[in-house]
């Protein structure tokens, strides 16, 4: 659609044809500048002509909010209780969340953890991002980092073991 069938949708949307003191409202109208808006990702389109303004606009998603003064969250990933052997080869902590994963804090930057580090609980073990938000994953408690299951920048989803400490 070009600016010109733009203009003439315009005309047909608030005079419909008529003389300027009546307003009558040409549903297809709206329905093409609705579709307009559609495919051009547009959400929210405005029109005058004759005097008359119309405007449409659409809701494109649900946006989410956090509490004022918080930036992003922090989450404590919590041992997953499994079999009796699995526990007693170590602790796994699992994704909360499904999002990418990544090591360090920024590429080129040393990991937050290597196999056999010492951690003390709170210590950050690695970081999931989630809808642009960088959610550090942090030790559940004082332990070693026995083993690393994932791979920097490597999608996870929930519950999905991430470490395990020992």
């Amino acid at each position: 659609m070009n600016i010109r069938n733009v203009k003439q949708l315009g005309a047909r949307i608030t005079n419909g044809g008529k003389t300027r003191g009546q307003l009558i409202v040409d549903a297809a109208a709206i329905r093409e500048l609705a579709e307009l808006a559609s495919e051009t990702g547009l959400t929210e389109i405005e029109i005058e002509s004759g005097g008359q303004r119309f405007r449409i606009s659409r809701q494109v998603a649900a946006a989410v909010s956090l509490p004022p003064g918080v930036t992003s969250a922090t989450v404590v990933a919590t041992p997953v209780r499994g079999e009796p052997s699995k526990a007693a080869a170590g602790t796994p902590v699992t994704s909360p969340m499904v999002g990418t994963v990544y090591v360090a804090p920024e590429p080129g930057k040393p990991p937050f953890v290597k196999i056999g580090d010492i951690v003390r609980e709170g210590d950050t073990l690695l970081v999931v991002e989630a809808m642009k938000t960088m959610n550090p994953i942090l030790a559940p408690k004082a332990a070693t980092v026995r083993e690393i299951c994932i791979a920097d920048a490597q999608p996870v989803e929930f519950g999905q073991t991430l470490v395990i400490l020992s």
